[in-house]
């Protein structure tokens, strides 16, 4: 295994488009203020830190949590990120996964259109960063951190892919590939404008599910109606006669809760949905052989 390993929370390096950034160093500057209370997971009895994940000629730079002292294979969590990127929060979720015996990987799926963190508002990174970073490129990257992660104590049996808002749309794409056991999608679009580099949404690919998807949403999400979660389980319904992946995928709608509730370094965050859907996660992932 080639693991560029560092245990201090800001040691690592990555080189994008833009040449020298932090990997998961730090919070982004667009994503608000943030919170004193963000939890911090250590590195003890963990390695963690940056990999470069080969995509053909391309190297893409990703952050690999995993135990210090695992025997055997591990079963792999793909951890797909807001639109900010793999910044603090997304790493110290995979070192989460890691404590619980997980290969998780949180790929940069943004580094050959650039650094979220050098743009100022949510508006410009959805222009300069996401606009051009296709659905295609999203999966194609995906996989290959299975491929790697295959080759590095992973274990392909049991494959799970979670990710929040942009990284919750990703999660239902995901789903439609065959190395995937289970998604748990937290507050991803479900439908949208299709255009060539989103030419389907979650909406439009329920029928072609291959994993079980659990959807952890917010009733007070102002970006996320109610009517697009009631679209999403009518879809899941008409495919689930013929798509046993379709029948078993399930919506958790909090009631309270506003999108984002589970980033912990932000105003939006609510201790109570983020907890128990986490516990949902895990169990998710356990009932789906991807423990």
């Amino acid at each position: 295994m080639t693991e560029n390993i560092q245990k201090s929370r800001r040691g690592f390096i990555k080189t994008s488009a833009l040449g020298a950034t932090a990997l998961g160093v730090g919070f982004v500057s667009a994503s608000e203020p943030v919170l004193a209370a963000a939890i911090e997971t250590d590195f003890n009895g963990l390695k963690a830190g940056e990999q470069m994940i080969p995509v053909g000629s391309f190297q893409m730079p990703a952050y690999v949590s995993r135990p210090q002292n695992a025997k055997g294979s591990l079963p792999i969590i793909i951890v797909v990120s807001e639109i900010f990127g793999v910044h603090e929060y997304i790493a110290d979720v995979t070192r989460r996964f890691a404590k619980l015996g997980y290969l998780a990987i949180a790929p940069e799926f943004f580094a050959r259109a650039g650094d979220p963190n050098t743009y100022g508002t949510i508006a410009e990174i959805f222009t300069n960063i996401i606009s051009k970073t296709p659905d295609s490129q999203v999966l194609n990257d995906l996989q290959a951190a299975l491929v790697w992660a295959g080759k590095n104590g992973g274990d392909l049996k049991r494959v799970g892919v979670t990710g929040f808002c942009w990284g919750g749309r990703i999660t239902w794409l995901s789903a439609t590939l065959p190395q995937v056991r289970a998604g748990v999608a937290w507050y991803g679009r479900l439908i949208g404008e299709k255009t060539e580099g989103n030419p389907r949404h979650p909406v439009d690919i329920a029928a072609d599910l291959k994993a079980p998807v659990l959807g952890l949403y917010g009733a007070a999400d102002t970006g996320i109606s109610l009517e697009s979660i009631e679209q999403m389980k009518a879809a899941l319904a008409q495919a689930a006669p013929k798509n046993p992946a379709a029948k078993a995928s399930l919506f958790e709608v909090y009631p309270d809760a506003p999108h984002a509730f589970h980033a912990d370094y932000r105003a939006s965050y609510r201790e109570g949905p983020a907890k128990d859907g986490w516990e949902k996660c895990l169990a998710w992932f356990k009932k789906n052989g991807v423990a």
